[in-house]
């Protein structure tokens, strides 16, 4: 018999009580035209709601910055979008769900082709989409202000609308992810230098949402060592590094780490003896809690999708998964995919109807069912 029981624990998330142990990771379908999520993007995250989900994060969704956002398909939390999210806030709690949106900024990553305003250059701390391809200057100090008080602003109106919490993209090349890495990030001021330095935009933007939403309201923050052009890419080497990249940000105020990988089960550092994925490292190192996420549930390397095909269900992966929550080596797991290509994952999986379970493929991302 399969115990999955551990993912079916309650667990407090700062002053949330999650039902489970699930977690909805956060996915991009830019399926909310002129910015806004209508009624079918509201319908699709209470899918998952009714289907067992403990958490919800939503689809990135931009800060109120002129060039935070890549199109107008891509939906924002701010003016008249937040209509939108209070109407998929209110399905989503009808429900019986929790939710909470994940606040972007594109950066460097952003193509002004594409974008409301063409005209004007991408973010960046160094002005690099990738290392030594420069585009534009770097970010002036007024300029990183303006986009910390958009982050501020933001989760100031998810707290307002009366959302559950707010998830911070600081992961895979995004902009304050873009102060982190090196690669992107060669500053010398007080925004750059070593591993501290290079936290020093994203614990603003923490300190900054802290100011906003007060003490409580959980806020959580994703971050990875992968950049979405480059999978091999590492923002450190060692645990040691791993705790001074990590401790700025914890103190700032950070609820919860949510630590992005590809592969869930891969050791973080293989010569430490330790046998910890990056979510595990994130805890030991911070105590605090921390979310996990890569492939879960399904039973290839995540690349195979990429290509079109289609991924099994693995029981033997939830059995891994199962078994580190319930060591303790993190608190949380965020499916993707798998609950793309079904609703009622969670159910179907606590109840042990594997059989109902749906291969995901890429016709998943065709629609917002």
């Amino acid at each position: 018999m399969t115990d999955l029981s551990s993912l079916f624990t309650p667990f407090k998330l700062g002053n949330l009580e999650l039902p489970n142990r699930i977690v909805m990771a956060p996915m991009t379908r830019c399926q909310s035209p002129d910015y806004t999520p209508g009624p079918d993007v509201a319908a699709y995250y209470a899918r998952r709601a009714k289907g067992g989900t403990g958490l919800i994060i939503t689809e990135g969704t931009t800060v109120d910055h002129p060039v935070a956002t890549a199109n107008d398909t891509i939906p924002a939390f701010h003016g008249r979008a937040l209509e939108g999210w209070k109407a998929v806030l209110a399905e989503v709690h009808a429900a019986g769900g929790l939710i909470m949106p994940q606040l972007w900024h594109l950066g460097m990553a952003r193509n002004p082709a594409t974008s409301p305003d063409p005209s004007l250059p991408s973010a960046g701390p160094s002005g690099l989409v990738s290392p030594g391809k420069r585009m534009t200057e770097p970010m002036r100090d007024e300029d990183i202000q303006d986009v910390v008080d958009a982050f501020a602003r933001a989760a100031a109106d998810a707290q307002t609308l009366g959302f559950d919490g707010v998830e911070l993209h600081g992961a895979h090349g995004y902009l304050i992810d873009q102060f982190f890495w090196v690669g992107t990030n060669e500053r010398t001021d007080i925004w750059g230098g070593d591993h501290v330095g290079r936290t020093r935009f994203g614990v603003e933007v923490v300190r900054a949402v802290r100011r906003a939403v007060g003490k409580e309201f959980p806020v959580v923050l994703r971050w990875s060592q992968w950049k979405m052009g480059d999978y091999a890419v590492r923002l450190v080497e060692t645990p040691r590094e791993l705790e001074q990249f990590l401790q700025p940000l914890a103190a700032a105020g950070v609820t919860a780490f949510h630590c992005s990988t590809r592969r869930f089960w891969d050791t973080e550092f293989p010569d430490s003896g330790a046998e910890l994925n990056l979510a595990g490292w994130t805890k030991r190192l911070t105590g605090l809690p921390t979310i996990s996420v890569g492939s879960v549930g399904l039973s290839k390397a995540d690349e195979v999708a990429t290509r079109g095909e289609k991924i099994n269900v693995s029981v033997a992966n939830l059995e891994l998964l199962a078994t580190a929550v319930a060591r303790g080596d993190f608190d949380l797991v965020a499916v993707g995919r798998a609950l793309l290509a079904n609703p009622e994952w969670p159910m179907l999986v606590r109840e042990g109807r594997f059989d109902e379970l749906v291969d995901y493929s890429g016709d998943a991302l065709a629609t917002l069912y």
